[in-house]
């Protein structure tokens, strides 16, 4: 055990302990935070294994919904669930119902992917789990919005507080579908922690500027030219198609400017050919999937047309005819400098100067994105460290056997909790 990894050991056995935060007055914002967060660490994580037991789709998270209003109501809260039944909204107020909105923000969605762990808290659910940690982060929201609400019922917040507790992620339409609604009507600084399975638990990832990438989705489907034809052979689809894996990523990348980052993703690959009869008619379809990721935010205003042109130049060679579906994904998460100092002035509060990591930026998509992008909306995105320390098996995100150090709840809770007090 190196001195990092024992330095975080032993912080948090000081943290989940009961001599938490021994440097706070027991009656302090941060001491009342330890108390009332370590008053509620076992009911969270029994929470998060029911809510991973239970997954549910994008749009489709109902139960999930009802749990979460309930456990707000029970605290005295009036959460406030969207039209179709999925995500919610809910308000802690400060002691100036004027002051900007600090918003808090977890996701509820699962994927469609199977559980492959061995653990009591198993999917019950075929063909879909937890294997992004969305049921993490529904849980530390609310963590943090019960101890806030405690917190708020005898010393006044500094300012009201908003939980948004987000549908639909993994489709990149909740985030959205939530700023339609006027969810962050009021709000100045929305702050946000995600699981990282390459970070030990004890430890939040912190970065300023782009944390994540801009990610579009694509859908190719290419067919061969009806019609007859004579002398040499007719084009064919799967040569086509291996051209189009091979050409379009490159001529993508070599026309962007240097440094972005570009990357072309292909997911699904397939395609027939062949001709009809004795004729030298030609036939087949190709079907591909793939996303397309820049780490720069003016790359990705260029990479739709760019890649068209490509997939253009590549059938026209060809001799095959594109049906292009380019969906506009979403845009990097870019943490702004002020937010980020407030999650690491958090985190040191309640893990010490060992709780802080640096972190690099990724190449993964991330819909919280779009609340950053809202005319006077400041922000930054955490990662939140579950992996076990001194483990040497990640368990990496959108994988079935993705699993978190269930200590991280307690973490994210506290740090969540104690950044509304700072923002």
């Amino acid at each position: 055990m190196n001195a990092v990894t024992a330095g975080v050991e032993h912080s948090l056995s000081a943290l989940l302990g009961a001599g938490a935060m021994n440097a706070a007055a027991p009656d302090s914002p941060k001491g009342l935070i330890a108390r009332y967060a370590r008053e509620i660490d076992q009911e969270m994580i029994d929470f998060r294994r029911d809510l991973h037991r239970h997954p549910e789709a994008s749009n489709a998270e109902f139960r999930t919904t009802r749990r979460v209003a309930e456990r707000l109501e029970r605290a005295g809260l009036m959460p406030v669930v969207g039209a179709a039944g999925t995500g919610l909204v809910c308000d802690i107020p400060g002691a100036d119902p004027l002051a900007p909105v600090l918003a808090l923000r977890g996701d509820l969605d699962a994927l469609p992917v199977d559980d492959e762990k061995d653990v009591p808290y198993r999917s019950s659910v075929p063909r879909m789990c937890h294997a992004c940690g969305h049921d993490v982060h529904t849980t530390v929201l609310l963590g943090a919005g019960l101890v806030l609400a405690r917190l708020a019922a005898v010393q006044a917040l500094p300012g009201p507080v908003r939980l948004l507790f987000q549908p639909a992620e993994e489709k990149i339409a909740g985030a959205r579908a939530m700023i339609e609604d006027g969810s962050v009507k009021g709000v100045a600084r929305v702050l946000a922690l995600h699981c990282d399975p390459k970070i030990d638990v004890g430890r939040v990832g912190l970065r300023v500027g782009a944390l994540t990438s801009a990610c579009d989705l694509v859908k190719l489907t290419v067919r061969a030219v009806p019609g007859e034809v004579t002398g040499a052979e007719p084009p064919n689809v799967v040569d086509a198609v291996s051209a189009l894996v091979s050409d379009v990523p490159a001529a993508v990348s070599r026309q962007l400017p240097a440094g972005s980052g570009a990357s072309v993703v292909w997911g699904h690959v397939e395609a027939t050919s062949g001709r009809r009869g004795g004729a030298k008619q030609r036939t087949g379809t190709g079907y591909l999937q793939c996303t397309v990721r820049c780490i720069d935010e003016r790359a990705w205003d260029l990479a739709e047309p760019l890649f068209r042109k490509a997939v253009s130049s590549v059938c026209a060679l060809h001799g095959v005819v594109p049906e292009l579906e380019y969906t506009r994904g979403v845009p990097p998460v870019v943490n702004e400098a002020t937010s980020i100092e407030v999650l690491r002035l958090a985190t040191e509060e309640v893990l010490g100067a060992t709780g802080v990591a640096t972190t690099e930026q990724s190449l993964g998509g991330e819909d919280f994105a779009w609340f950053l992008r809202e005319e006077g909306v400041r922000g930054a995105m955490a990662r939140l460290g579950v992996r076990v320390p001194g483990t040497t098996r990640v368990l990496d995100l959108h994988q079935g056997s993705f699993d978190v150090d269930e200590r991280a709840l307690g973490v994210a809770t506290r740090v969540l909790a104690m950044a509304a007090l700072t923002g």
